[in-house]
C-alpha cells in the first residue's frame, strides 16, 4: 500500500504538471480528513507521509487554550498541555499519535475531492506567477469561446485569458479555434483562479507590435515616442531617429511595406500613419496632421492650443471622417487643434484684433490710432501693455518717453479695477511658469499678480522688472528670463 501512495503521486504530477510536494499534501489532507470522520469530526487530525518510502502516520492535535476556555475535543488548556510538554504555551499545539485508517479504505470521492482541489490551487498559483510579471507584454493563444462578444483565449498549460467586448476591436470576426495577440494589461489573482486580462484596442499594443517586426527599433536605433488608435480604423505612431543616417519612416514601412503591413494585419485592416517626432511642437503637430499639409500654425500657449492653416481642398482630409484624423493628431501630440482654411483663420485674428483694438480703446482710453498701433505691434492684452519693457515699447513709431509712461499707468490702473471687481488678487500663472526651472511658486504668484502669466509673457520682461520681486538677485532674475526665452515657443 505504501508503494501505491508513491505511484499515485507519479502518475498525478505527471499528469498535471504541478510539484510532487502538492500531491503528498493533497493526500496527507484526505488521509486527515477520513481519519477525523472516522472520529465523527470531532478531533483535529494531521498525517504525514514519508515522502521516500510511503510509510504514514496520523496524530491527533489540541489547540492550547487559557485554562477554563477549551470549548471542544480540539482544545486543551494551558496546564494540561504542560502536564504533557512544560515548555509548550498558549497558542501552540499539542499532538498524539493515533491509529490511522487504510489507505485503500479512504472514501474514492472524498480523497478525489480534496486531490482535485489541492491541485487546482497549484495550479493557480502556476499560472499566477508565471503571468505576473509579464503585464505590459503581448501575450497569444487559441479562441477557446465567444461568450456574449467576450473572448476567452487559451494560452497553453492550463492559462486562460479574457477579452472583454469593449477591448475587442470592433466589427473584428473571431471565431472559436484563432489565434489571437493581445496586450497584457492585468493579472488578478481571484478565488476562482488568476484572472488575466488582455486589450486589443490599447496603444501599447500597436507599439509592442512596431517593436516585434521592425529591427531597428529592438536595436535601439529608432524610439517610439507615443502612439495612439482608433481601433479598426486609424492609427498614428511617432518614432524619432536615435541615428541621423535612419529614415524612421521608410524603416517601419518595410520593402514594398511588409512590415506595416503585417501590422496591419494583425489589427482587422487598421491603417497606420507613421509620424516623425519633432522637439518643436509647431513642426510635430504639422508632421502628425499627414496625410494632409499644415500651411501655418499659430500657438497658444495659455490654452495649450493650435490654429493649423490648411489649404481649402484639403480641409476635409486634415479634419478626417468625424474628426479622426485632427483628433488623433491631438491625441498624439498632445495639443488642442483647431483646424481651418488659411480664409478663416484670417477671418478669427481680425476678429480677435478687432476685439483688442476696442479692448485698448475703452480700457486705456486712447483714440484708435494709438489702439491700432498697439494690436499692430503684438499687444494683444492689458498685462502686455502694462508690464513688456519700456524700451521695446519706445520702438513703436510716434511713441516717446510720456506716451509710454502714460499707457503703462493706465493698463496698470484698469487691471487694478478688474482684480477688484472681481475680488482676485491675482490672476493665476499657467503650469508651464509654475514648473519651470528656477522658479518658485511665491514669486509666480507675484508675476502673475503683475499679468505674467506664461512662459511667452515672461520672455519679454527685463532683469530690471524682476528686481522688485522679494529675495530675488540679478543672477537669478537674469537665469530666468534666458529659460523663458530658451522655452518659449516659436510662433509661425
Amino acid at each position: 500500500m505504501n508503494k501505491e501512495i508513491l505511484l499515485v503521486v507519479d502518475v498525478v504530477s505527471n499528469e498535471k504538471g504541478v510539484s510532487k510536494e502538492v500531491i503528498f499534501d493533497a493526500l496527507e489532507c484526505a488521509i486527515a480528513s477520513a481519519t477525523k470522520k472516522r472520529y465523527n469530526n470531532e478531533i483535529e487530525a494531521r498525517t504525514h507521509i514519508n515522502r521516500h518510502t510511503g510509510d504514514y502516520q496520523a496524530y491527533r492535535r489540541w489547540q492550547v487554550v487559557e485554562d477554563n476556555l477549551a470549548e471542544d475535543q480540539t482544545q486543551m488548556s494551558l496546564t494540561e498541555a504542560q502536564t504533557r510538554n512544560p515548555n509548550i504555551g498558549v497558542g501552540e499545539w499539542i499532538e498524539e499519535e493515533i491509529k490511522s485508517v487504510n489507505f485503500d479504505r479512504i472514501g474514492a470521492q472524498t480523497a478525489k475531492q480534496v486531490i482535485v482541489q489541492k491541485i487546482r490551487e497549484a495550479e493557480r498559483a502556476q499560472i499566477f506567477e508565471a503571468y505576473k510579471d509579464r503585464e505590459g507584454e503581448l501575450v497569444s493563444g487559441v479562441v477557446k469561446r465567444v461568450e456574449r462578444g467576450n473572448i476567452i483565449l487559451d494560452l497553453g498549460n492550463n492559462a486562460e485569458a479574457f477579452i472583454a467586448r469593449e477591448e475587442m476591436i470592433p466589427r473584428e470576426t473571431v471565431r472559436p479555434g484563432d489565434r489571437l495577440r493581445g496586450y497584457l494589461r492585468s493579472v488578478r489573482p481571484e478565488p476562482r483562479g488568476p484572472q488575466i486580462f488582455l486589450s486589443r484596442t490599447a496603444p501599447e499594443l500597436l507599439i509592442n507590435l512596431f517593436k516585434m517586426e521592425v529591427p531597428e527599433i529592438a536595436e535601439q536605433f529608432l524610439h517610439i515616442m507615443g502612439a495612439t488608435r482608433d481601433p479598426g480604423l486609424r492609427a498614428k505612431i511617432a518614432v524619432k531617429p536615435n541615428d541621423p543616417r535612419i529614415d524612421p519612416v521608410g524603416a517601419c514601412v518595410g520593402m514594398r511595406g511588409s512590415r506595416v503591413q503585417a501590422i496591419s494585419n494583425e489589427l482587422s485592416g487598421e491603417r497606420v500613419d507613421i509620424i516623425v517626432f519633432d522637439e518643436n511642437p509647431a513642426q510635430y503637430v504639422m508632421n502628425a496632421m499627414a496625410p494632409a499639409e499644415a500651411v501655418s500654425i499659430i500657438i497658444d500657449e495659455e490654452t495649450h492650443s493650435m490654429d493649423v492653416a490648411v489649404r481649402e481642398e484639403q480641409l476635409s482630409q486634415a479634419i478626417g471622417r468625424n474628426g479622426q484624423n485632427v483628433r488623433l493628431a491631438g491625441q498624439l501630440t498632445g495639443w488642442n487643434l483647431n483646424v481651418m482654411t488659411e480664409s478663416q483663420v484670417e477671418d478669427k485674428h481680425e476678429d480677435e484684433a478687432l476685439a483688442v483694438l476696442e479692448l485698448f480703446m475703452e480700457e486705456l482710453e486712447v483714440e484708435e490710432d494709438i489702439a491700432r498701433l498697439l494690436v499692430q505691434e503684438g499687444f494683444s492684452s492689458l498685462e502686455e501693455v502694462a508690464y513688456v519693457p519700456v524700451n521695446e515699447m519706445l520702438e513703436i513709431k510716434d511713441f516717446d518717453e510720456d506716451i509710454v509712461k502714460e499707457l503703462r499707468t493706465r493698463a496698470k490702473e484698469a487691471l487694478l479695477t478688474k482684480s477688484e471687481k472681481t475680488g482676485e488678487d491675482a490672476a493665476e500663472p499657467n503650469k508651464n511658469l509654475l514648473t519651470m526651472a528656477g522658479m518658485n511658486e511665491k514669486w509666480a504668484l507675484a508675476l502673475a499678480s503683475r499679468g505674467i502669466t506664461s512662459l511667452n509673457v515672461l520672455a519679454e520682461q527685463s532683469v530690471s522688472d524682476l528686481m522688485t520681486l522679494e529675495g530675488m538677485d540679478e543672477a537669478h532674475a537674469g537665469q530666468l528670463i534666458t529659460t523663458a526665452r530658451d522655452s518659449s515657443l516659436p510662433l509661425s
